[in-house]
């Protein structure tokens, strides 16, 4: 029978590991990789509800496009809309 003896430098040791692999996991990925979002998925990230959205469409503040019966928006100008832009480190 082997056994090995776990001693505090072994413990630190592991937990400096561990939250260094938790902070690479946990970092934020890029929300708006993609090019173009749909309505719920703008709503979600801005927080905001349908009418609201619609408030954004109407007044030209958020440009869209339709394509069918879907709204489709650039992640570029959600990115705008919340400040972030690729210079200020944003998500694109």
């Amino acid at each position: 029978m082997n056994i090995d003896i776990i001693t505090p430098e072994d413990l630190k040791t592991f937990k400096s590991e561990l939250i260094a692999e938790l902070k690479e996991v946990l970092q934020p990925q890029q929300p708006f990789a993609k090019t173009w979002l749909k309505s719920a998925e703008v709503r979600k990230i801005l927080s905001i509800s349908p009418g609201t959205l619609q408030n954004l469409r109407i007044n030209g503040t958020l440009h869209f496009k339709k394509i069918g019966g879907t709204m489709y928006y650039k992640s570029e100008d959600i990115n705008h809309m919340l400040g972030d832009s690729p210079a200020e480190g944003g998500a694109l």
